[in-house]
């Protein structure tokens, strides 16, 4: 509704604005703060009632496959999990007031957001009343496989019009790899990797709160660029139409996590749980996948992208050595394990998480 009122009261300046960035609705920008500043306040509005209502049935159980690391989380155990819940719900609600819903991509979005949510709402719910480790890997990565596989077939058809928007863009030159249907496949492996990226990354308090809310400001920023015709042309980067209009998801989702922040910082009153890491880190893929800027994004989610690397080294080297080649995977817990204050961790890898969304940025005009 709000955005049709401004459509019939925008003045001539910007409309100029709109038709220069190629998009199809006005005051991009403001509605662009609007929503992150909406879902900052409804994620701490609904957060102490998402918090005492999870404390009463949702308790996070510490029960790793490292005896060791349950004991030094053991101060963690009985603190409320799926907190997602009040994230996925702000940047739903936020979206709602403030974007345009006949965008295809703010559609693609909403269902990315909501089915990744619910998946992980499985998971979490699963491990503390079934007292396991929640879903199968198996039933959970299909499950992945499958939501991952409608949103990327959904894009695909939205991008086959668009010059570029089936290639893969290679950052050195900016050449395209023309994917074709294979985009569909490119697309489900880039939203699963992240989505599990970030899953891997949520072990600290504020941690993956924290390097989102980076690598989604980066973000924020290239689906704006992508979606103005000049600003396009200047970085050499592909035009798509409408692009601008997922800046407000992305917007509502920077916002939501802030206010979750607001929480989950150490001492954590409440962990995201599967519930908010499955479905942040597939949003922030679907804006690369949107963007056509997936290289981009391994640079500005560098420490997700490190993490989960951490986690491959270590299997396959004590598969091939019978030795771990780190303390303790994922990476963050190595430190743990040395004994670095659960702090200093966060912040040096909020600080990495900063630097790296910088540098993706600027690398739109250096490579």
């Amino acid at each position: 509704m709000i955005p049709w009122l401004l459509n019939h009261m925008v003045p001539f300046a910007e409309q100029l604005e709109r038709h220069a960035a190629g998009d199809s609705r006005v005051l991009l920008t403001g509605r662009i703060a609007l929503a992150s500043v909406t879902s900052f306040l409804a994620a701490l509005l609904l957060g102490p009632f998402a918090i005492r209502w999870l404390k009463a049935r949702c308790r996070e159980r510490i029960d790793s496959a490292s005896k060791r690391l349950n004991e030094l989380h053991a101060h963690k155990q009985e603190t409320p999990t799926m907190g997602g819940l009040f994230i996925i719900a702000s940047v739903v609600i936020s979206t709602l007031v403030w974007g345009n819903l006949s965008n295809v991509f703010v559609q693609i979005g909403l269902f990315v957001a909501i089915s990744f949510a619910a998946l992980g709402a499985v998971d979490d719910w699963t491990k503390v009343h079934k007292k396991t480790r929640g879903l199968s890997a198996r039933h959970k990565f299909i499950t992945q496989l499958i939501l991952g596989g409608v949103a990327a077939t959904w894009l695909y058809f939205s991008h086959k019009e668009t010059p570029h928007g089936l290639e893969l863009i290679w950052p050195i030159g900016k050449h395209g790899i023309w994917l074709g249907a294979g985009f569909i496949a490119w697309g489900v492996l880039v939203l699963v990797g992240t989505s599990n990226g970030v899953n891997l990354t949520d072990g600290l308090d504020g941690l993956a709160s924290g390097c989102t809310v980076f690598v989604g400001s980066a973000f924020i920023g290239l689906t704006y660029l992508a979606g103005h015709v000049v600003m396009a042309d200047y970085l050499s980067i592909p035009h798509i139409t409408g692009a601008g209009e997922f800046g407000i998801v992305i917007g509502a989702l920077v916002g939501a996590v802030m206010g979750f922040l607001w929480f989950n910082c150490y001492p954590a009153q409440v962990f995201m749980g599967d519930t908010g890491s499955l479905p942040i880190g597939a949003l922030l893929a679907l804006a690369a996948l949107v963007t056509r800027q997936e290289a981009v994004l391994v640079i500005a989610g560098g420490v997700f992208v490190i993490e989960t690397l951490s986690v491959i080294a270590q299997v396959g080297w004590f598969r091939m050595t019978g030795n771990k080649l780190i303390a303790c995977s994922p990476l963050h817990n190595h430190f743990v394990f040395k004994g670095e204050h659960e702090i200093k961790i966060v912040t040096r890898f909020w600080i990495g998480s900063a630097l790296l969304a910088i540098l993706s940025v600027a690398s739109l005009k250096i490579l």
